[in-house]
């Protein structure tokens, strides 16, 4: 049988940690790559005897990058800490690593949101590729968002990680302005510009397909509200990308005093898409 291993990032996580690891005591090895907690998240790794590796963050994709590379086998499945492997998940990765060889160099994941005690419906569709064989690749170097590149044919599991990322509305704007600064900065780097009918039109249009064709209206409050603010997180994360564009802007050029009267006009910023 193929060994795995699983690998963590992790930054004051101890909240839910302890559950994590639990439904992760199956995998060969536990490697944690923390950066600098100070709560009782290492306290609960060494219960749990992970292997913990100290790195200063910088982007996501880095830091789950270096912990796959810190993985003593080929097989990786990874886990946030706010992430539980169900238990058909599990079964369904043992069966393959009881193969010799696998035909796939990875596979998909779903990782459904429970969100105000609620699994959405809008968010159990989607797949992340989370079980993969690090010979054929590894995370890029997203500062948000990062993605797994692989070579090689990619398969699809049917098991679940269940995703408990917010435990309140507090924690969920914590997050919301983190990710979305993040997400601004990087495309700010990348170049992008946004036009501002572009940042108008995403809201009604995210809240129309997340709460009506995704099947949020089936969720009652909690739907409602995630629909609302996953509308809402493309106008600040533009917003904040417009914002960064202006700052960088050259300063305007002086233009010669007239005598003839000025006629006031309200200000107008449009950008062109790239």
């Amino acid at each position: 049988m193929q060994k795995i291993s699983a690998v963590l990032i992790t930054l004051n996580a101890a909240q839910r940690l302890d559950a994590t690891l639990q439904a992760l005591s199956w995998c060969d090895e536990i490697v944690v790559v923390d950066s600098g907690s100070s709560d009782n998240t290492l306290a609960i790794c060494a219960h749990y005897q992970c292997r913990v590796v100290h790195r200063p963050f910088d982007r996501y994709g880095n830091q789950k990058k270096f912990a796959v590379d810190q993985a003593q086998h080929d097989w990786v499945l990874s886990v946030d800490s706010d992430e539980i492997v169900t238990d058909q998940l599990r079964q369904e990765i043992q069966a393959i690593l009881q193969q010799n060889e696998s035909k796939h160099a990875g596979y998909y994941v779903s990782i459904p949101l429970i969100f105000l005690g609620t699994r959405l419906n809008s968010e159990a569709s989607k797949r992340f590729l989370r079980f993969f064989n690090k010979r054929f690749g590894n995370f890029d170097d997203a500062p948000v968002h990062e993605k797994v590149r692989l070579t090689g044919s990619i398969g699809k599991l049917r098991g679940e990680m269940l995703h408990h990322s917010y435990r309140d509305l507090h924690e969920f704007f914590v997050k919301f302005n983190k990710y979305t600064s993040l997400a601004a900065q990087s495309m700010h780097e990348g170049g992008r510009k946004i036009s501002f009918a572009h940042v108008v039109l995403k809201c009604p249009v995210t809240f129309f397909k997340v709460y009506f064709i995704k099947g949020c209206f089936r969720n009652g409050v909690p739907g409602f509200l995630w629909a609302f603010l996953s509308s809402f997180y493309p106008v600040v994360k533009y917003a904040k990308l417009w914002e960064l564009n202006l700052s960088k802007a050259p300063a305007a050029t002086p233009q010669p005093s007239i005598t003839q009267p000025m006629v006031s006009r309200p200000l107008q910023v449009i950008e062109k898409s790239s």
